[in-house]
Protein backbone atom coordinates (compact mmCIF):
# COMPACT_ATOMS: atom_id res chain seq x y z
CA UNK A 1 0.00 0.00 0.00
CA UNK A 2 1.70 3.37 -1.20
CA UNK A 3 2.09 6.02 1.34
CA UNK A 4 -0.14 8.71 1.29
CA UNK A 5 1.27 12.48 3.55
CA UNK A 6 -0.33 15.19 3.59
CA UNK A 7 2.58 18.50 4.01
CA UNK A 8 2.88 21.89 4.23
CA UNK A 9 4.75 24.57 3.70
CA UNK A 10 5.65 27.69 5.95
CA UNK A 11 8.20 29.79 3.46
CA UNK A 12 8.34 33.51 2.74
CA UNK A 13 10.92 33.05 0.23
CA UNK A 14 9.44 33.18 -2.93
CA UNK A 15 12.03 30.65 -5.19
CA UNK A 16 12.43 28.67 -2.23
CA UNK A 17 8.84 28.58 -1.81
CA UNK A 18 7.96 27.36 -5.01
CA UNK A 19 10.58 25.01 -5.02
CA UNK A 20 9.21 23.29 -2.32
CA UNK A 21 5.97 23.26 -3.71
CA UNK A 22 6.66 21.93 -7.30
CA UNK A 23 9.32 19.24 -5.42
CA UNK A 24 6.17 17.88 -3.04
CA UNK A 25 3.80 18.02 -6.19
CA UNK A 26 6.51 15.58 -8.36
CA UNK A 27 5.75 12.72 -5.59
CA UNK A 28 2.74 10.52 -5.76
CA UNK A 29 2.78 9.86 -2.18
CA UNK A 30 3.20 13.98 -1.17
CA UNK A 31 0.07 15.61 -1.32
CA UNK A 32 0.28 19.75 -0.51
CA UNK A 33 -2.55 19.89 2.07
CA UNK A 34 -1.74 24.39 2.01
CA UNK A 35 1.18 26.37 1.76
CA UNK A 36 1.66 30.10 3.28
CA UNK A 37 4.13 32.81 3.60
CA UNK A 38 4.33 33.39 7.43
CA UNK A 39 2.95 32.19 10.52
CA UNK A 40 0.12 33.98 10.42
CA UNK A 41 -1.33 33.28 7.29
CA UNK A 42 -0.77 29.56 8.50
CA UNK A 43 -2.68 30.20 11.42
CA UNK A 44 -5.56 31.54 9.69
CA UNK A 45 -5.74 28.72 7.05
CA UNK A 46 -5.51 26.32 10.10
CA UNK A 47 -8.32 28.20 12.00
CA UNK A 48 -10.41 28.19 8.53
CA UNK A 49 -10.61 24.78 8.10
CA UNK A 50 -10.38 22.30 11.21
CA UNK A 51 -10.32 19.63 9.34
CA UNK A 52 -6.96 20.06 7.14
CA UNK A 53 -4.46 18.37 9.89
CA UNK A 54 -0.72 17.89 8.00
CA UNK A 55 1.10 14.85 8.92
CA UNK A 56 4.56 17.19 8.13
CA UNK A 57 4.61 20.51 8.25
CA UNK A 58 8.14 22.76 6.90
CA UNK A 59 8.72 25.69 8.91
CA UNK A 60 10.86 28.43 7.76
CA UNK A 61 12.82 30.34 10.72
CA UNK A 62 13.42 33.63 9.90
CA UNK A 63 9.67 34.71 8.76
CA UNK A 64 8.56 38.19 8.61
CA UNK A 65 6.00 39.00 11.28
CA UNK A 66 6.08 36.26 14.04
CA UNK A 67 9.37 34.07 13.13
CA UNK A 68 9.19 30.34 12.54
CA UNK A 69 10.43 29.55 16.73
CA UNK A 70 7.26 32.25 18.06
CA UNK A 71 4.99 31.07 15.86
CA UNK A 72 5.65 27.08 16.27
CA UNK A 73 3.92 26.17 19.69
CA UNK A 74 0.78 27.88 18.50
CA UNK A 75 1.19 25.86 15.55
CA UNK A 76 1.85 22.71 17.50
CA UNK A 77 -1.44 23.62 20.09
CA UNK A 78 -3.47 23.59 16.87
CA UNK A 79 -2.07 20.97 15.04
CA UNK A 80 -0.87 18.70 18.06
CA UNK A 81 -0.16 15.50 15.65
CA UNK A 82 1.46 17.37 13.42
CA UNK A 83 5.57 17.12 12.60
CA UNK A 84 7.48 19.76 11.62
CA UNK A 85 10.51 20.32 10.14
CA UNK A 86 12.45 23.49 10.39
CA UNK A 87 14.33 25.19 8.05
CA UNK A 88 16.53 27.61 8.02
CA UNK A 89 19.68 30.09 6.46
CA UNK A 90 21.12 30.38 9.98
CA UNK A 91 23.71 28.90 12.08
CA UNK A 92 24.42 30.07 15.68
CA UNK A 93 24.22 27.66 17.77
CA UNK A 94 21.53 29.80 20.30
CA UNK A 95 19.26 30.21 17.33
CA UNK A 96 19.46 26.20 16.35
CA UNK A 97 18.67 25.26 20.35
CA UNK A 98 15.71 27.30 19.80
CA UNK A 99 14.60 25.60 17.10
CA UNK A 100 15.44 22.10 18.59
CA UNK A 101 14.21 22.48 21.75
CA UNK A 102 10.66 24.26 20.93
CA UNK A 103 9.31 20.86 19.78
CA UNK A 104 10.28 20.75 15.98
CA UNK A 105 11.36 16.89 14.99
CA UNK A 106 13.82 17.96 12.53
CA UNK A 107 15.90 20.83 11.24
CA UNK A 108 17.23 21.50 8.02
CA UNK A 109 19.69 24.27 6.30
CA UNK A 110 18.20 25.34 3.19
CA UNK A 111 21.16 24.70 1.45
CA UNK A 112 20.26 20.76 1.64
CA UNK A 113 19.52 19.45 -1.49
CA UNK A 114 15.42 19.28 -2.36
CA UNK A 115 16.12 15.45 -2.81
CA UNK A 116 17.30 15.20 0.94
CA UNK A 117 14.56 17.92 2.65
CA UNK A 118 11.91 15.19 0.41
CA UNK A 119 13.72 12.41 2.00
CA UNK A 120 13.38 14.07 5.21
CA UNK A 121 9.39 14.22 5.04
CA UNK A 122 9.46 10.17 4.41
CA UNK A 123 11.76 9.84 7.42
CA UNK A 124 9.86 12.23 10.00
CA UNK A 125 6.70 10.44 8.46
CA UNK A 126 7.51 6.98 9.43
CA UNK A 127 8.68 8.21 12.64
CA UNK A 128 12.45 8.68 12.49
CA UNK A 129 13.76 12.21 12.42
CA UNK A 130 16.46 14.12 10.23
CA UNK A 131 19.86 15.43 11.73
CA UNK A 132 22.63 16.81 9.63
CA UNK A 133 26.41 16.69 10.50
CA UNK A 134 25.88 20.03 11.05
CA UNK A 135 23.03 20.20 13.44
CA UNK A 136 24.87 16.89 15.04
CA UNK A 137 27.99 18.71 15.49
CA UNK A 138 26.75 21.83 17.15
CA UNK A 139 25.13 19.34 19.70
CA UNK A 140 28.05 17.63 20.47
CA UNK A 141 29.95 20.36 20.99
CA UNK A 142 26.62 21.42 23.52
CA UNK A 143 27.08 17.96 25.57
CA UNK A 144 30.57 18.13 25.33
CA UNK A 145 32.41 17.25 29.25
CA UNK A 146 34.33 20.61 28.90
CA UNK A 147 31.28 22.91 27.78
CA UNK A 148 28.65 21.01 29.33
CA UNK A 149 27.13 21.56 33.05
CA UNK A 150 28.27 18.65 35.58
CA UNK A 151 24.62 17.35 34.98
CA UNK A 152 23.75 18.37 31.51
CA UNK A 153 25.69 15.31 29.76
CA UNK A 154 22.29 13.17 31.81
CA UNK A 155 20.12 14.50 28.67
CA UNK A 156 21.64 12.26 26.40
CA UNK A 157 22.06 8.91 26.88
CA UNK A 158 25.36 7.10 26.03
CA UNK A 159 24.02 5.35 23.09
CA UNK A 160 22.24 9.14 21.87
CA UNK A 161 25.54 10.59 22.25
CA UNK A 162 27.19 7.81 20.35
CA UNK A 163 24.82 8.47 17.19
CA UNK A 164 25.59 12.18 17.98
CA UNK A 165 29.31 11.73 17.50
CA UNK A 166 29.15 9.44 14.80
CA UNK A 167 26.55 12.11 12.87
CA UNK A 168 29.15 14.98 13.24
CA UNK A 169 31.76 12.81 11.95
CA UNK A 170 29.93 12.83 8.64
CA UNK A 171 28.52 9.22 8.55
CA UNK A 172 25.45 8.08 7.21
CA UNK A 173 22.32 6.62 8.83
CA UNK A 174 23.28 2.99 7.03
CA UNK A 175 27.15 3.12 8.26
CA UNK A 176 25.66 4.14 12.03
CA UNK A 177 23.61 1.30 11.77
CA UNK A 178 26.26 -1.30 10.81
CA UNK A 179 29.02 0.32 13.17
CA UNK A 180 26.56 0.35 16.33
CA UNK A 181 25.43 -2.95 15.13
CA UNK A 182 21.65 -1.84 15.23
CA UNK A 183 18.88 -1.12 12.34
CA UNK A 184 18.61 1.73 10.52
CA UNK A 185 15.28 2.39 12.14
CA UNK A 186 15.92 2.21 15.38
CA UNK A 187 18.84 4.94 14.17
CA UNK A 188 16.14 7.04 12.86
CA UNK A 189 14.01 6.47 16.09
CA UNK A 190 16.68 7.54 18.53
CA UNK A 191 17.41 10.48 16.48
CA UNK A 192 13.98 11.43 17.25
CA UNK A 193 14.09 10.88 21.12
CA UNK A 194 17.21 13.22 20.65
CA UNK A 195 15.11 15.86 19.82
CA UNK A 196 12.65 15.17 21.97
CA UNK A 197 15.09 14.68 25.14
CA UNK A 198 15.97 18.58 24.34
CA UNK A 199 13.10 20.43 24.29
CA UNK A 200 11.44 18.30 27.47
CA UNK A 201 15.21 19.88 28.87
CA UNK A 202 14.59 22.86 27.78
CA UNK A 203 11.43 23.01 29.61
CA UNK A 204 12.69 21.89 32.93
CA UNK A 205 15.60 24.40 32.68
CA UNK A 206 12.72 27.38 32.42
Amino acid sequence: MMEHINVAVIEDDKIIHESLVRSIEMYPALNLSWDAYSVEEALEKILDDRTISPDVILLDIGLPGMSGIEGLPHIKKSLEKSDIIMLTTYDESEIIFKALCSGACSYISKKTSLKVIMDSIFTVYRGGSYMSPTIARKIAEHFSPLKSQPDSSSVLTPRQLEIVKHLSDGLSYKMIADTMNISLDTVRSHIKKIYKSLEVNNKIAV
